[in-house]
């Protein structure tokens, strides 16, 4: 008896769909892409560049049997349904799948879901539709730039440096953090005091003389005023205003990823493994279920059927004071808008109540992303803020109070905001307008340059200049830092040697290129493909016609940089023995490489005691990971496995027993919340 057939991306999906279709039906997985460019032709590149950049794709190695596999089903199956990801991937790959299947029109639809629920699943037949061939086109010319990028840069990379590749994104991401920190090299501090009167229950700052702002920039000048202060203040205003503090919108993919590295301390490639779990399908005991909608998205739509279950949550379990209003955005040009923003599958499913069905990572994520799309939908909390101003022979004095008077989205979200109100004293209760003290506290500062980028301030730059997509964040990230371009201190990056080298000389030679407005313009050019407003093959020509001359120039001039020698000879041949940089920092291998592959083995440093073990009372150690990453292990291992990221003190925490490490310059537990 023949079936319809859904084909998905992912294994775990399709068990999760066809629970909800019934026998008619029988899902089955693509695992992911099918095809991809070939490597043959004109560089490899996989395009024929004389022929109107037509692409030639290959089976990608394994999944030759997975394609038999279903274009056997296809054959006997009375329909055939496309259910990929409902973005230009997904879309790419239904492309693939029909051609490779050998699917006439007739042969199949199109079916495209925001979230895997029995509802949005089912309702998703009554739309289904041909492929967006458009779509495809857009992904497509996507892949062929970075492909002709990828592979001529990169082979450029590795004859003329010591780099191993470069892209159409990940270079200007490098140069992103190879421009800033020269910003911080640049940067030259500035000092300036701040002059604070102490009173009993506040403190009040120096802000203008007579009225004009003040700034103060050397002890002497401080010490100055103070000797010119008397320990009267006469009170010369007081202003009491209201203040709303709004929600903050759904999140997309950028924000949940830079909070997920932020407040849960996940790295972004996590984040976006664990959302994949949460949106695929968790058992939560009566039913399989996905318990948020698509992850990668830069829309903070909200569909109406959600906004409306939503409010009545709100108004059911708070009171209809707290019910808010849906947030908008004016649509930018980096913005695609193509579906929802992330949330749960059903207001209803409240972390609480499905955490024992979540791993760990499962249920920080589902937390972060429920309440944020619950609180999204909830009245702003109104704030009173308080200013006083002091008046010391002409010297202005002000402090600022803020005290909550409605809570309103704060009653689910306080615990993710950091936020404390600070209270002023009741000034009208006093007797007199005039406050007195005799404590002034002067502090020196200096002003501080630019930070090094965080994970998450990178991608909140890459998205604020409209550089890469959604999908690719992640990717880009993770991709620098395998190539050894940059490094992570702190959880900071900052630029490798070789990083350094790669991007100057990716500026000297492709400076047009490598940039953030060109990187810029060609995303809103893809999106121009998909919208039908560009000819993708015209965009490549133009594109190809002003890049190759730039690397056939580079191959000519650019100057090979020279492997540093150490004089040795190689044990194997008699060539010279030269220093390398590698993904894992510098190694001395032999000259003559790829022809002789000799490698020096490191010698083994004594290792650095930093404490005892509590567990077996032998050393901790500090080690490296094979990423250059630092961590303390038991020298007793793998009899004990005790390690830490965080650096030990050889103490037992009083509550647990745990080491106790130091971290963020405090003294904490490495397993409870307690700190010393």
């Amino acid at each position: 008896m023949s079936k319809n057939l859904v084909i998905v991306e992912s294994p775990a999906k399709s068990k999760t769909i066809e629970k909800y279709l019934g026998s008619d039906y029988k899902v089955l997985s693509s695992k992911g892409h099918i095809r991809d460019l070939a490597t043959s032709g004109k560089f490899g590149l996989g395009v024929d560049i004389e022929d109107g950049f037509k692409p030639s794709y290959i089976t990608i190695k394994g999944k030759q049997r997975d394609i038999n596999a279903l274009k056997k089903e296809a054959k006997n199956a009375d329909k055939v349904y496309l259910a990929t990801d409902p973005d230009r991937e997904g879309e790419a790959i239904s492309w693939h799948l029909k051609d490779a299947l050998e699917l006439e029109n007739s042969d199949y639809d199109r079916i495209v879901f925001n979230e895997i629920t029995k509802g949005a699943v089912t309702e998703s037949f009554n739309h289904a539709r041909k492929i967006d061939d458009l779509m495809v086109r857009s992904q497509e010319t996507r892949r062929i730039l970075d492909r002709i990028i990828g592979f001529r840069l990169s082979k450029l990379m590795q004859s003329k440096t010591g780099g191993k590749s470069a892209g159409r994104v990940q270079s200007v991401a490098l140069k992103l953090i190879c421009d800033r920190e020269e910003e911080i090299k640049k940067f030259v501090p500035e000092e300036y005091w701040t002059i604070t009167a102490l009173f009993p229950n506040f403190t009040s700052e120096l802000f203008k003389y007579k009225n004009d702002n003040i700034k103060v920039t050397s002890e002497a000048e401080a010490k100055s005023i103070r000797s010119k202060l008397s320990n009267s203040y006469k009170i010369e205003s007081t202003e009491a205003k209201e203040k709303l503090k709004q929600s903050k919108p759904p999140y997309i993919t950028s924000s949940l990823q830079q909070d997920a590295i932020n407040k849960l301390n996940f790295s972004s490639k996590k984040t976006m493994s664990v959302a994949q779990k949460l949106y695929e399908g968790i058992n939560i005991g009566s039913e399989t279920v996905g318990l948020i909608t698509y992850m990668r998205t830069d829309s903070i739509r909200l569909s109406n059927d959600f906004i409306s279950s939503a409010y009545k949550y709100i108004e059911e379990n708070y009171g209809k004071e707290y019910l808010g209003s849906v947030k908008v955005t004016k649509k930018t040009e980096n913005v695609q808008d193509a579906h929802e923003a992330i949330r749960p599958t059903s207001i209803l499913r409240t972390p609480e109540s499905i955490r024992t069905y979540l791993t760990v990572d499962e249920y920080k994520l589902y937390n972060i992303i429920y309440y944020r799309a619950l609180a999204s939908l909830m009245k702003a909390a109104t704030q009173k803020v308080t200013t006083l101003i002091l008046d010391n022979n002409d010297y202005k004095f002000k402090s600022t109070g803020t005290v909550t008077i409605f809570d309103g989205y704060l009653k689910v979200y306080e615990k993710f905001e950091t936020s404390e109100d600070k209270e002023l004293p009741d000034i009208a209760s006093y007797k007199s307008n005039v406050l007195v003290t005799d404590e002034v506290d002067l502090k020196q500062h200096f002003t501080e340059g630019p930070s090094r980028y965080t994970e998450a301030k990178l991608i909140k730059e890459m998205e604020d200049l409209g550089i890469g997509r959604p999908s690719t964040y992640a990717t880009i990230v993770s991709t620098i830092v395998e190539r050894g371009y940059v490094k992570l201190e702190q959880k900071k990056f900052m630029p490798t040697e070789i990083g350094i080298e790669t991007n100057k000389k990716l500026q000297e030679f492709f400076s047009n290129i490598i940039n953030v407005k060109y990187t810029a313009d060609m995303e809103s050019k893809l999106d121009d493909i998909a919208d039908g407003k560009t000819i993708w093959n015209k965009l490549l020509e133009k594109f190809y016609k002003e890049f190759e001359p730039m690397v056939e120039n580079a191959f000519d001039n650019m100057e090979k940089k020279e492997l540093e020698k150490t004089g040795e000879t190689c044990p194997e041949c008699g060539g010279d023995l030269v220093v390398r940089t590698g993904k894992y920092g510098k190694f001395v291998s032999c000259s003559n490489y790829p022809k002789c592959k000799y490698i020096k083995k490191e010698e083994k440093k004594p290792a650095t005691e930093v404490c005892t073990c509590i567990k077996c009372g032998n050393p901790i150690v500090e080690r490296t990971t094979r990423k250059g990453k630092v961590f303390f292990g038991c020298s007793n291992f793998p009899k004990c496995k005790e390690a830490y990221w965080d650096k030990p003190i050889g103490e037992k925490c009083p509550e647990c027993n745990s080491m106790l490490v130091e971290k963020d310059g405090k003294i904490k537990c490495s397993s409870c919340d307690y700190e010393k």
